[in-house]
């Protein structure tokens, strides 16, 4: 692969921790202009060189950096507003959806210690979520909400309510519209700990750990859903708007379609717990209907998973059965490394989608680099950098042994005609973020795949604000 090269240009500076980058045009308008959700609940947009506030939901989200009793997190959160999607008709019709985590609903968490999956124990392989009324973290809300005529925006109803069991992986950059189905496009995430404890995501009743469209067009009449966890505890008129496009997710930056002919290929990365991160694609699949899975339970069948989308989780971390990590007491250097979930990981063995392109927490390879958290993956179409044009472009929190100034890494690989794996490779940027720590925490692009933005944050608590810039990536 070729070495590309690129600048950042800063368009803002001194904002909140950006979570979402997308642009849209406002209604009258006629310039694209680009959009800047923060985790704290600010939605910013640029008009003309200047940072305007298009909605400010803090009252509506939950304390960030609180932490259950006994658990301290630091300020680090995974809460907050998640995502953003504008309606594709938004020019006309105002509609936009918001994906964040509700103010007033932090609980004690599913359970009241560090979960790790000791193989030899198996009650830590077959754990369940009881007791989900009282033991959850938090409630997620996804909703519809209108751009007025007098440009005041107004919430219209709440599409689903999400009861978490954990604070983390509740999905990032978390929304989009799908250009094959018009549909909303939800990535919810497993749930949260490490080792997904209750295998929410292989589960097909859990919305946990799924990538779902939501209909938005049918049965708006429902105004207040039901806090739920599972598919079977939503009224029948939600079920028929849901499908289920794939399961076996760890936690997903976002989803991005590229066009190829008359077809999108999809392009998702899941995070990883302590091995690798993967970028996966795929074109064809079979979304299952909700109202399908649930017949499919209370038959005690399953359903035709011909065509469905798993990405393995949690048998499978990439491309590689899921392990823990233990250093080794005879050499401080090396690791070793023991098969979390082997009968799992046999079972998802031939079902699973194999990842396009993988990259790894420990890599000494030259050019290449030690990952933390896959931050974002966005196609880039544009021409103005030749040496990325039709290629997937990804983000990573932060490189490994890049103290003390942490930086973020960016890289690129493409998809191979003959659909097999493919390698990476790193972005080189010449941007000086001299002695302030770098953490690359989400990308966006344009309506037409042409620019690419990068916001980097300046710490990794929620808790410290004003430390985020927004780039965008220049020749």
């Amino acid at each position: 692969m070729i070495k590309v090269k690129v600048g950042l240009q800063p368009i803002v500076s001194n904002i909140n921790l950006p979570t979402v980058l997308k642009t849209t045009i406002l209604p009258g308008d006629s310039i694209e202009r680009l959009f800047i959700a923060t985790q704290v609940g600010e939605i910013f947009y640029i008009g003309n060189g200047v940072i305007r506030t298009f909605l400010d939901i803090r009252p509506r989200i939950i304390k960030l950096g609180d932490s259950e009793p006994g658990v301290s997190r630091g300020g680090y959160d995974e809460r907050g507003l998640l995502g953003l999607a504008f309606h594709p008709e938004f020019y006309y019709n105002g509609l936009f959806y918001l994906h964040y985590s509700v103010a007033g609903t932090q609980g004690p968490g599913a359970l009241s210690e560090p979960f790790k999956p000791n193989p030899c124990d198996p009650r830590t392989l077959n754990l369940r979520w009881i007791n989900r009324e009282t033991q959850y973290d938090h409630i997620d809300t996804v909703e519809e909400w209108i751009l007025q005529s007098n440009d005041q925006p107004q919430k219209r109803r709440t599409l689903l309510n999400l009861r978490r069991p954990f604070f983390n992986h509740n999905g990032v950059n978390s929304l989009k519209f799908s250009p094959e189905s018009g549909n909303l496009v939800l990535t919810t995430g497993d749930g949260g700990s490490g080792y997904d404890p209750f295998n929410l995501s292989q589960n097909d009743m859990e919305i946990a750990g799924k990538i779902i469209e939501i209909d938005v067009v049918k049965n708006t009449f429902i105004q207040n859903p039901p806090v739920v966890t599972r598919f079977n505890e939503l009224p029948v008129p939600i079920q028929e708007t849901l499908t289920v496009i794939a399961k076996g997710v760890r936690n997903i930056p976002g989803i991005s379609f590229q066009r190829f002919y008359n077809q999108y290929i999809k392009y998702v990365g899941n995070v990883g717990q302590d091995l690798v991160e993967s970028i996966f694609s795929f074109v064809h699949y079979k979304p299952i209907p909700v109202t399908q899975l649930i017949q499919a339970s209370l038959m005690k069948s399953e359903p035709d998973q011909e065509g469905f989308i798993n990405f393995g989780w949690r048998g499978w971390e990439g491309a590689f059965p899921t392990s823990i990590i233990s250093g080794c007491t005879e050499n401080q250097t090396l690791d070793e490394k023991t098969i979390a979930y082997y009968n799992e990981a046999i079972t998802l063995s031939a079902s699973r989608l194999q990842s396009l392109t993988s990259y790894f927490h420990k890599d000494t390879r030259p050019d290449k680099f030690g990952g933390t958290a896959l931050t974002g993956v966005q196609v880039y179409m544009g021409n103005t950098i030749p040496g990325l044009t039709g290629s997937v472009v990804f983000t990573d929190l932060a490189r490994k042994k890049s103290h003390p100034q942490v930086r973020g890494a960016l890289a690129y690989t493409t998809v191979r005609p003959n659909g097999e794996q493919n390698d990476f490779s790193v972005i080189q940027t010449d941007y000086d973020f001299g002695s302030q720590s770098a953490y690359y925490v989400s990308l966006g692009t344009n309506l037409n795949q042409t620019s690419l933005y990068l916001a980097v944050y300046g710490s990794m608590k929620v808790t410290d604000f004003n430390q985020g810039t927004v780039f965008e990536i220049v020749p």
